[in-house]
């Protein structure tokens, strides 16, 4: 028999946790849904902050970037910490950071403050989410029960997303942009009560020393490599910009290398061996950046094309996020008899089918086609995200839940910050390149319309009819054209998804 199937025997007998454990689950799945409320409420308030604080196009992805690119480059550190210093004390005090600079984040008078509290937020952020993933690793010990919970985690970022855009389009109905950041400080009390009472204290028993190079060679990777990402689809290809990937990779050679020769790495290069964990952390990546891509364009859609309200084009996608909360429960009995290699891919498939729907209807009247054609990116995306975080925690061993859980959401995040910045990059640039406005229109005006979709609708509010309506109408057809694009991209890059699944995640990796 081998260790992997020995390791399953074992996890299969363990004991079962009774109500305290599920009451510890609860817990944990505070600073899950504020996440993920976190992130659909910045997508639906965009174009209100895009109006107040008028920032430039480049501005606007990095007020949505800058968050998700700090995690991504602190995940690792984070999740290693909490192994070595405690999980859930990790989780504690990134909890009282987060809510402190949240209240911040509300009240940021120019688009410079906004971005510099969320990369403060992205800080802290990176406390929290490892340390979730790794303490329910130590808690449901019984992998039957560990299933469910882990199908509850990532439930909960849908079921968050959901509620989001609910949430969040009242606020922003009643009060300004900035009241969606204050839900994190009604969230995170209970977190803060409930945290010491429930969750058990959990570290690796042999952490080893510290190893602050590896933590800023850690940093020195992932933050080159995102932000390079970002300027080629803001700016195209420059020689800035291939300075920092090439940086970003170099950074990234020296850190594996270090790991490699280490008695006790900071992160366990080992685990990556493993197909049917590196196929999973891929399989994450893409879908990530399909759904948040999705998001970015289609929010704006809603709000700015076809006129809806925040509240409005929230309920417009809640069936869509719902259907990923049922697909993520759903596919945990069908995942004990089908091997995740055809279970993930037939999912996916339906994804695509998603994006073409989007792609051929973007000009169409109505809402209907993009409620359509979230629901079945959503059942898709569901399914994926709940088998890949399974089979993730469970290649790894107990007493580095931490580091692994912190490479799962390194993924997560880098698919958020390369959602916006190749999707949301890419119709940026089509935008621009097929906007034609009207004769007549100020050299300023036209400058800001070709910014962004926000700065038209703002300048065709401030022009005189006819040209106003012009402007719209001219801005409304580019940012369409280029959602057609963008959709086939994201088609493309949900294919990718299904064929590493396919060839990846093999029947001695199934979930069982």
């Amino acid at each position: 028999m081998s260790h992997t199937a020995t390791n399953e025997t074992i996890e299969a007998d363990a004991p079962r946790v009774g109500a305290r454990g599920w009451a510890a689950l609860a817990v944990l799945m505070l600073p899950v849904l504020l996440v993920s409320v976190d992130n659909t409420v910045l997508a639906f308030a965009l174009p209100e902050i895009a109006i107040s604080l008028a920032p430039t196009s480049s501005q606007q992805l990095w007020i949505i970037d800058v968050y998700p690119l700090v995690l991504a480059g602190l995940l690792v550190t984070m999740g290693t910490l909490g192994d070595r210093l405690g999980r859930r004390k990790m989780l504690i005090i990134g909890s009282i950071g987060f809510a402190a600079i949240s209240a911040l984040a509300a009240f940021a008078p120019t688009a410079e403050l906004l971005i510099a509290a969320r990369a403060l937020l992205g800080f802290f952020g990176a406390m929290l989410m490892p340390s979730t993933l790794s303490l329910l690793r130590s808690i449901f010990r019984n992998r039957d029960q560990r299933r469910l919970a882990i199908a509850v985690w990532a439930s909960a970022f849908s079921a968050g997303s959901a509620l989001g855009p609910i949430v969040g389009g009242f606020l922003l109905e009643h009060f300004s942009w900035g009241s969606v950041f204050l839900l994190a400080v009604p969230v995170l009390i209970p977190l803060l009560i409930a945290a010491p009472l429930l969750l058990p204290e959990s570290r690796d028993p042999n952490p080893g020393r510290i190893d602050p190079f590896s933590i800023a060679l850690s940093m020195a990777t992932m933050l080159p490599v995102v932000y390079a990402i970002k300027q080629f689809a803001v700016d195209g290809p420059t020689v800035l910009a291939a300075a920092w990937l090439l940086l970003g990779i170099a950074m990234g050679v020296l850190f594996v290398r270090r790991q490699l020769a280490s008695a006790n790495p900071m992160l366990d290069m080992e685990l990556f061996r493993r197909g049917s964990f590196s196929g999973a952390i891929l399989v994450n990546l893409f879908s990530v950046i399909a759904l948040v891509g999705f998001l970015y364009f289609v929010s704006q859609h809603l709000q700015l094309v076809l006129g809806m309200s925040p509240m409005e084009a929230g309920f417009a996608l809640v069936p869509g996020m719902a259907a990923m909360i049922v697909a993520g429960l759903a596919v945990v009995p069908i995942s004990r008899r089908v091997s995740p290699q055809i279970v993930v891919p037939v999912g996916l498939s339906l994804s695509v089918v998603g994006y073409l729907i989007v792609a051929a209807s973007t000009h169409a009247h109505g809402a209907l086609p993009l409620v359509i054609a979230f629901v079945v990116l959503g059942i898709g995306i569901g399914a994926a995200e709940t088998i890949s975080n399974e089979l993730i925690v469970t290649n790894a061993p107990p007493a580095k839940a931490g580091a692994a859980s912190a490479v799962s959401e390194t993924a997560y995040e880098l698919g958020a910050v390369l959602g916006t910045a190749i999707l949301g990059g890419i119709i940026t640039a089509f935008y621009r390149g097929a906007l034609v406005l009207p004769e007549g229109v100020a050299p300023d005006a036209a400058a800001r319309a070709s910014e962004t979709l926000a700065g038209a609708y703002v300048v065709a509010g401030e022009t005189p009819e006819p040209l106003g309506s012009a402007i719209w109408t001219a801005a409304a057809e580019a940012f369409g054209s280029g959602v057609t694009i963008t959709s086939l991209i994201g088609a493309g890059l949900v294919v990718i998804a299904g064929v590493i699944a396919g060839a990846t995640l093999g029947r001695r990796a199934r979930v069982q």
